[in-house]
């Protein structure tokens, strides 16, 4: 079984987000199952590689020569017009203008990789690559296709006029293909198309197909429900671990171990020590639930909460954040900026590790917390509400805290329950222990991939 996975971005070649620290563990976990795997990528600026060879393809009509480069099994489709640029989909300033002729190039060339390397199935993620079951459908290839949808919310789409671009019979042009409310729609595109469709969470699966959360694509999901399926994204315990991280204060094991590193997080904030320590690492948008909480901050800090958070995004929450910096100097530390080492040194410090997200695909910090034995307080949706279940200080099942309705006063009631943890020191020791213990590795989940694939080469 020779399988290719194809996004936009991996680890440690290019990274902007969750989608690049999926592709760039799934290969290794694919390969000790011993699934004949290759990972195929733009190249990027900085990424080296031996050339390969070159391919033409077809765009407008026009041909173009695009390179072909590749180190170990990962391949990259080297074209520099395109590619060697300082972001990956633009600048601050906003998409790049030409990203529909950048991807259909992408995925021409792909899709022309794949046949030459005579794979069984190509696994695409997310928008950027959801033109590649179209382009192997339209050619009648026996390649079989999995399309991943990380963040349904994004979705590759652009004017209908740009539709000549794409190369492809224009009965794929309709409302049943990936014509979307006039535009070409890359996501639906994937979905439309792939013998299978997949998510990265179970309950996301389920999300997707509703009309709060489909994005417009609910009823294309509806009708695919039968081959659509929720796979939770693994957590690389070879990168998120306490016992070898070496960007925290020290490793650890245990609760001892972690209240070290919470002394050191607080002197280097420079908040209090005393009180129950909130964590958030996120983008700072109305999504990630900075409505909500910005809306009862006082209430928080009143109970008796100290707040540390690092991130970067809407500026309207980066003023009302600062102000509460300045209003509560001593119990809150605001750190508007990208920075990894204080990523993890808050993953490793924080008592509760706080997610009160609108909506979340699959998240990662959840995840990621649970190793580092900061106890998750988050919103029961998408992957959130698979991984995180309320903890019952009677029986001590559960590893967390979580409330359903997005407001304000939801969340005041459970960061009251977490609270109520923390007064008890053997409840808040157990509790943070019971998480790292917590097992979220891809093993599972690569395992469930397995069992799709063979499912698909067997139909």
């Amino acid at each position: 079984m020779k399988i290719a996975l194809i996004a936009s971005e991996a680890v440690p070649f290019a990274k902007t987000g969750g989608l690049a620290d999926v592709a760039g563990a799934l290969p290794r976990y694919f390969q000790a199952l011993g699934i004949d795997t290759s990972l195929y990528l733009p190249k990027y600026p900085g990424i080296t590689a031996d050339p390969a060879g070159e391919i033409e393809i077809k765009m407008a009509g026009n041909p173009l020569k695009v390179g072909i480069y590749r180190r170990d099994n990962t391949y990259f489709i080297d074209y520099p017009a395109y590619f060697d640029r300082p972001g990956l989909y633009g600048t601050p300033a906003g998409d790049y203008p030409d990203n529909l002729d950048r991807f259909v190039l992408y995925n021409r060339a792909v899709v022309q990789m794949l046949v030459r390397n005579q794979v069984d199935i190509a696994h695409c993620h997310d928008w950027q690559t959801g033109l590649i079951p179209a382009f192997l459908r339209q050619e009648n290839s026996p390649i079989k296709t999995v399309f991943t949808i990380h963040n349904l919310g994004y979705q590759g789409r652009f004017p209908g006029s740009e539709f000549a671009k794409l190369g492809l019979d224009p009965k794929y042009f309709t409302p049943e293909g990936l014509e979307f409310y006039g535009d070409v729609n890359f996501l639906k595109s994937g979905i439309v198309y792939s013998d299978a469709v997949t998510t990265v969470s179970e309950n996301y699966a389920r999300e997707i197909q509703t009309a709060e959360l489909g994005f417009g694509l609910e009823g294309i999901l509806g009708r695919r429900r039968a081959d659509l399926y929720g796979i939770i994204n693994g957590l690389d315990y070879e990168v998120w671990n306490p016992v070898s991280d070496p960007a925290i204060y020290r490793p650890y094991d245990d609760y001892p171990g972690k209240m070290i590193n919470k002394l050191e997080l607080v002197r280097e904030c420079n908040i209090d020590r005393e009180k129950p320590l909130l964590g958030m690492v996120s983008r700072v948008a109305g999504q990630k639930g900075f409505d909500i909480l910005t809306e009862v901050f006082d209430d928080v800090i009143r109970m008796g909460f100290c707040f540390v958070l690092l991130g970067y995004g809407e500026e309207a929450y980066h003023a009302r954040l600062k102000e509460f910096e300045s209003i509560y100097a001593t119990q809150v530390s605001i750190n508007l900026k990208f920075d990894d080492r204080l990523a993890r040194r808050i993953y490793a410090g924080s008592d509760f590790f706080l997610m009160p997200s609108r909506y979340e695909p699959c998240g990662l910090g959840q995840l990621i917390s649970l190793k580092y034995g900061s106890i998750p307080i988050v919103r029961k949706t998408g992957g959130l509400a698979d991984t995180v279940r309320e903890f019952n200080p009677a029986t001590l099942d559960g590893n967390g805290f979580c409330f359903e309705e997005y407001s304000g006063p939801a969340l005041l009631q459970s960061l009251d329950r977490a609270n109520a943890v923390y007064q008890r020191p053997d409840w808040r020791q157990a509790l943070a222990e019971k998480c790292m213990r917590c097992d979220y590795s891809w093993n599972q989940s690569a395992i469930k991939y397995r069992d799709l694939y063979l499912k698909l080469l067997n139909r």
